[in-house]
């Protein structure tokens, strides 16, 4: 089909690298673990300058001469720890609870909650103790049987863009495939998912990925997998099995949004095989963004194009006692119909779990 010239639209054909990091601090304890001592192998193989620290809180030392140069080296930085806290927050309304495998992420959305959350902290952690993970994931799942559990491991992390370093979400995977009322489920913004493809799974794990329109990826997601990356891993997914998700995350309203909704949509029909579509999922989520929010991306990315104007927006009040700024109800409706029409003419079996 000619359309599906529409996958390919990126003008490079050059791949997306994988994330090498240029400095790694261990944590104390951390290579007692088999996998922390994976990690140094992985460093010292490589020639990556790294150091100890007492706690990845003391990591304030970084390189660079400004603010924003401390920031972009940050994100190219590795902590390797042990996960001290090992009860799981609350993911609603992705899945039961988090859980925690890495914390961080290398790419440089300008929009993303991670500006805020991780403050001035924004390198990235992983953790070494991950059959001490597993172990209390066994205590949740437990708790509730015979009712499913589900858990989410990219709350704060794109762990697929750090599989190839840690092999947590295989670890996850394979233990998920085992556990009759255990679920796992995350999403990514990379197409590196190679590693993942012949795992046992048992249809355990929901992998989704995060789209968008090829402008909004261009524009406002530096430092991740192209639009048409993306939609050609997710269709490898496909075709391994898992089931599997998109998050159309952020919906931005900019001029030309229908048609570049529409193209995505189509591409994905083109790309996916037909039998992706059972039990396909949709969760859609508007942009916002807070005071603070928009404080941090306008320093962090002075040159940004990303919509921030408050005069424009309506105000809703967010569960962590904040306001944020979410489009006007007019335009929320408008974006939720056509997206969800499209949606379903493209897809007609698959289900929408939220529009917020």
């Amino acid at each position: 089909m000619s359309d599906k010239t529409l996958i390919r639209s990126s003008p490079s054909s050059k791949s997306t690298r994988l994330f090498i990091p240029d400095l790694v601090y261990f944590e104390p304890g951390a290579l007692e673990y088999p996998k922390g001592k994976q990690f140094m192998d992985f460093v010292t193989a490589r020639g990556i300058e790294y150091r100890m620290t007492t706690s990845h809180n003391r990591v304030t030392n970084l390189p660079g001469e400004t603010e924003n140069e401390k920031y972009r080296i940050a994100k190219r930085t590795l902590v390797v720890g042990v996960r001290k806290t090992l009860d799981f927050d609350q993911s609603k309304p992705s899945a039961d609870y988090a859980i925690p495998i890495s914390t961080g992420c290398m790419g440089h959305c300008h929009y993303c909650y991670l500006q805020t959350t991780l403050g001035s902290k924004p390198y990235i952690r992983v953790y070494v103790n991950t059959d001490e993970i597993l172990a209390k994931a066994k205590e949740y799942i437990e708790q509730k049987a015979p009712e499913i559990t589900t858990f989410e491991a990219a709350c704060t992390s794109d762990p697929v863009g750090l599989e190839h370093i840690t092999g947590s979400l295989a670890e996850l995977i394979r233990f998920m495939a085992d556990e009759p009322s255990g679920r796992l489920r995350f999403v990514t913004k990379f197409h590196h998912v190679d590693p993942l493809l012949g795992l046992k799974h048992n249809k355990h794990t929901r992998i989704r990925f995060s789209i968008n329109s090829d402008y909004i990826i261009r524009q406002f997601e530096p430092a991740t997998s192209r639009f048409h990356e993306r939609i050609e891993a997710a269709a490898k997914i496909a075709r391994a099995g898992y089931p599997l998700g998109f998050i159309i995350a952020p919906i931005i309203w900019y001029d030309g949004w229908e048609q570049g909704y529409a193209e995505l949509l189509q591409s994905l029909a083109n790309a996916l095989p037909d039998d992706a579509a059972q039990g396909l999922t949709f969760e859609m989520i508007q942009h916002r963004f807070t005071k603070t929010a928009k404080t941090i991306i306008e320093k962090r990315y002075p040159k940004t194009k990303l919509e921030m104007d408050v005069a424009m927006r309506k105000q809703k009040w967010g569960k962590y006692g904040r306001y944020k700024y979410v489009y006007p109800d007019e335009q929320q409706t408008a974006l939720r119909q056509f997206i969800t029409e499209r949606i379903f003419e493209y897809f007609p079996s698959a289900k929408i779990d939220y529009f917020t």
